[in-house]
Order: C-alpha cells, then sequence, then structure tokens
C-alpha cells in the first residue's frame, strides 16, 4: 500500500474592516459643520441686506415680545410693521439721517430738557421728560386753563402745536423708531358712540400728524395707540387734567433697562419735576 502524499494548502484570510479607516462618521460631522457654517453666512448676509431702522425694530420686537400678553409694551410696534408688504417699496432712512442713531437715552434726555428751557420755559411744567424701559418718554400734560386740546377735541390748541414744533425739531433727524400714545381723564360722554378710547386714539393721531409736519420721518412711526383713562397720571384722582396727555417716546433699543412705566413711576416722575 502506497502513501500518498497529501498537500496541505494554508489560505491566509485578511480581514478588512468594513468601515475603513475611521469609518464613514466623520462625513456626517463634517455635513453638519457645512450646513450650520450656510446657515451662519446666510444671517450675515440677511443682516447685511437689512436696513439699520428694520434692524432696530426687530431687536426691539424680541426683546419685549412676550407669548403670555396679547400686546408688549405700550410703545412695541407689531412685527408686521418691520418688513415691507408685497408692493410697496424699500423704506430707506434718509441719507441726513444716516449713521446718527441715538444709543444714550440720559444724553438725548438733557438735550430735550435743555431745548425745553431755551425754547418753553413759561410751560415747562406741562412737559414731562423721563427715561423709562427701552426710551425716553416725553409727554404733553393738561393743567387748568392751559389744555393740549379743547374740551372733547381731537384738535391741537396752540399751546400744543408750540410744544410739538420744538419736539419734532429735536428728534426729526434722529432714525429712532417713535411711538406716540393719547391718554385722557375718566370724564364719561353721554353719547355711547363716541368716548375715551375714541377721543385718545384721535388724539395721537392728530399729535402725529403734527410730528410729521414739523419734520418727522412717517416710517419711523412704530405704534399709535389710544388708552383712554386706563393709565392715570394722577392715580389718586383719575378726573385731574393733567390725566389728559400726549406721550411721546423715542426708542433706545440698546438702551439698559430702566424703571418700568407704571402709574406709580409717572406719579414721582412728576413729584420730582415740581420740587
Amino acid at each position: 500500500m502506497t502513501d500518498q502524499k497529501q498537500k496541505i494548502i494554508i489560505k491566509k484570510v485578511k480581514k478588512v474592516s468594513e468601515e475603513g479607516g475611521h469609518g464613514g462618521s466623520w462625513k456626517v460631522a463634517y455635513a453638519d459643520f457645512v450646513t450650520a457654517m450656510m446657515a451662519f453666512f446666510l444671517i450675515l448676509w440677511l443682516l447685511t441686506m437689512t436696513s439699520q431702522e428694520k434692524r432696530i425694530q426687530l431687536s426691539t420686537y424680541f426683546k419685549f415680545f412676550s407669548i403670555f400678553k396679547e400686546s408688549g409694551n405700550s410703545f412695541m410696534g407689531k412685527s408686521s410693521e418691520m418688513f415691507n408688504q408685497p408692493g410697496e417699496s424699500e423704506r430707506k432712512i434718509p441719507r441726513e439721517m444716516q449713521g446718527t442713531v441715538q444709543s444714550n437715552p440720559e444724553t438725548f434726555k438733557e438735550s430735550i430738557k435743555q431745548a425745553i428751557e431755551e425754547k418753553l420755559g413759561d410751560i415747562k411744567d406741562q412737559i414731562i421728560v423721563d427715561v423709562v424701559e427701552g426710551g425716553v418718554r416725553i409727554q404733553l400734560v393738561d393743567k387748568e386753563g392751559k389744555s393740549m386740546f379743547d374740551l372733547g377735541s381731537s384738535k391741537p390748541t396752540p399751546l400744543a402745536s408750540r410744544i410739538m414744533q420744538v419736539i419734532g425739531e429735536q428728534i426729526k433727524n434722529l432714525p429712532n423708531p417713535v411711538s406716540v400714545e393719547g391718554h385722557t381723564d375718566s370724564l364719561a360722554y353721554k353719547s355711547s358712540a363716541y368716548g375715551n378710547w375714541e377721543l385718545s386714539t384721535e388724539r395721537a393721531l392728530a399729535a402725529k400728524k403734527q410730528l410729521e409736519g414739523f419734520g418727522l420721518n412717517p416710517n419711523r412711526l412704530t405704534r399709535l395707540a389710544g388708552y383712554a383713562d386706563t393709565v392715570p397720571f394722577i392715580k389718586e384722582n383719575s378726573e385731574d387734567p393733567r390725566n389728559r396727555r400726549i406721550s411721546i417716546i423715542l426708542l433706545f433699543p440698546e438702551a439698559e433697562k430702566k424703571a418700568p412705566l407704571t402709574p406709580q413711576s409717572l406719579s414721582d416722575n412728576f413729584q420730582d419735576i415740581l420740587h
């Protein structure tokens, strides 16, 4: 019996990882990075293409917006007013106003108070200037025998027009957003078809038109509202003539947080000015 030699074959198998190298996970991370960078540069581009006025309004909107309230602060503009509606021409800040945004409310407050002292010294006690959260508020209050509007009327008196002219001259060259508010006392009308809500709103509108007549760019207006007698100036007496007033608010989006707008702060500020 012949022995048969068997040929033994040894096969070496080299195991290769299916993922190879560091695998494919780096591709996912790289794709996420590229997507994030694209979004970042898109935001930068959008900010560059957006006008300075709209950036201010947008910043203010998110600063004061609250999902728990139907409306924000009294000088807050509507989000729909930040951008042009289809078919509208682009709203631009006039060339002479570009680059002159006031960012210091205290500086503007002193500036407007100085102008009032020089040009309206005889009636300065009817003009209250204070810094509120996010801006500077200028209030024109009634006084016995010296009203801003005739009783029951939305037509400004010569006294109101005189004050409006001085204020208009001080704010017309600034691109800061502006809001105008109307307030009344609690005296009721006999007619139910027309009341303090309508009157306060119409007076705010009349004040807005006067400011525009004295040079205010209408595109700067972010809010116009009437509050009737809901925010009294003199809370101890809702019928006090000083509750009848117009508030003009120059908005400073970058301003530090100041005392909020409350009836108590209104009273305190007024007492400070009297003394």
